[in-house]
């Protein structure tokens, strides 16, 4: 008689081409964030995902919320497996993606396949583990392996614009309750923690005045030029403030917008910068939302008459471990080694994820999915992304095997 391993094994091989045309038809649904209109492509996601026998919850995001998140619409999908008694592990991919800009070789929404690899935009980050989670289910299903607990798939499509109204949209309003949680993430590695991030906007304000006589105003552009100067002076410190998580090196700050003036002959009066500090794990958003505001108002305090107001856009805060976490960790790390034949072992990000909201929910939480080593490598929110099918197929099968461990199923 077969063992629950070896069912899956031979599922998976089975169902492998149709699995591969459950993720082209996602790749060739364009979702982009912005605009973020994505209601219409969480109906062609729940329709594929019925079609191979699950049952779709829709649970469509009021529009005031939408709006508020910058976004035109948004459904998140939850499918639920209860096998029995135990702890319920939520799957989490996200289905929107990054406008597909220049430079790409292949048709960004045309999920062609060369030389064994996909490409299309969001076939790696993330519309890729939305075939993996679906098909892991589906896999263990097909096994019959008596297992204790439940399954639950979380599809949102929010993430590019930070998540709240996916992930934690669903935990805060007690949607799903789960035990454990796994978002999407690559092949070769479990990743444990991430980076954070933090958007803040500084206005920094003058007064007009005719530029013949600049003696009358106050020049919001040459204070604007001090705060960037003390931003940047701080900046020089970060390389010191090494993470001891692996794979993650230290701060980062970078000014990503500069507006302001009227006109060449008009002292500036308002001047507004757009700044990005990602976090470390180490680090908390508002011990450093309040170190740079400091570092902003000092600046400013030199050049008589001029303020600076500064507005939080965004902060998303760093992911790292919580207690329970080493039970989820070890059968992928186990089952990933087997299976992709070289060892997978724990490690960090410099990017930020959804996986954050669960963290801070209180729910062990790892990235674990179809993928290369790198963001990089896989061109994801750059030109041509693409994924290896066989590192589809093969994560596939360590989480469908890692589910089965965590629920007590023999395989």
């Amino acid at each position: 008689m077969s063992t629950v391993s070896e069912r899956i094994h031979d599922y998976l091989d089975s169902a492998h081409d149709q699995q591969v045309a459950f993720l082209a038809e996602l790749v060739k649904t364009p979702t982009d964030n912005p605009p973020g209109d994505c209601a219409a492509a969480a109906e062609v996601a729940a329709g594929l995902l019925e079609g191979l026998g699950f049952a779709v919850e829709r649970h469509a995001v009021p529009a005031d919320a939408v709006e508020a998140n910058g976004m035109v619409s948004a459904t998140n999908l939850v499918v639920r497996r209860r096998f029995g008694d135990g702890p319920v592990v939520a799957l989490n991919a996200h289905g929107d993606v990054v406008p597909p800009g220049d430079g790409w070789t292949k048709e960004p929404y045309g999920a062609e396949i060369h030389d064994g690899r996909m490409y299309g935009r969001g076939v790696a980050v993330s519309k890729s583990d939305f075939a993996t989670y679906a098909f892991a289910l589906k896999a263990l299903e097909e096994s019959g392996a008596a297992l204790n607990g439940a399954v639950e798939l979380h599809l949102t499509y929010d993430e590019e614009v930070g998540g709240g109204i996916g992930p934690q949209w669903l935990l805060q309003r007690g949607i799903s309750k789960p035990d454990y949680a796994v978002s999407a993430g690559f092949s070769y590695g479990v990743v444990t923690a991430h980076n954070g991030c933090l958007h803040l906007e500084v206005e920094v304000k003058g007064r007009l005045s005719h530029a013949a006589l600049p003696q009358n105003g106050v020049d919001a552009l040459e204070a604007a030029n001090g705060v960037l100067s003390a931003l940047y002076d701080a900046r020089k410190g970060y390389a010191a403030q090494k993470s001891a998580v692996s794979g993650i090196d230290h701060p980062t700050l970078v000014v990503g917008l500069i507006e302001g003036g009227i006109n060449t002959n008009v002292v500036p009066d308002r001047v507004r910068l757009r700044l990005d500090r990602r976090l470390i794990p180490e680090e908390t958003g508002e011990e450093v939302e309040a170190t740079l505001s400091a570092v902003i108002r000092d600046a400013v305090s030199r050049y008589p008459g001029a303020s600076a107001d500064v507005r939080r856009i965004m902060l998303a805060e760093p992911l790292a471990p919580v207690p329970g976490l080493d039970r989820l960790v070890e059968p992928f790390v186990r089952h990933g080694s087997a299976i992709i034949g070289e060892t997978v072992a724990t490690h960090g990000v410099p990017i930020y994820t959804d996986a954050r909201h669960y963290a801070l929910a209180g729910v062990p939480t790892i990235l674990y999915g179809a993928g290369p080593r790198t963001v990089e490598e896989a061109g994801g929110h750059g030109a041509d992304e693409n994924l290896a099918l066989d590192d589809l197929r093969k994560a596939t099968e360590v989480v469908a095997l890692a589910l089965a461990d965590l629920l007590g199923g023999a395989t």
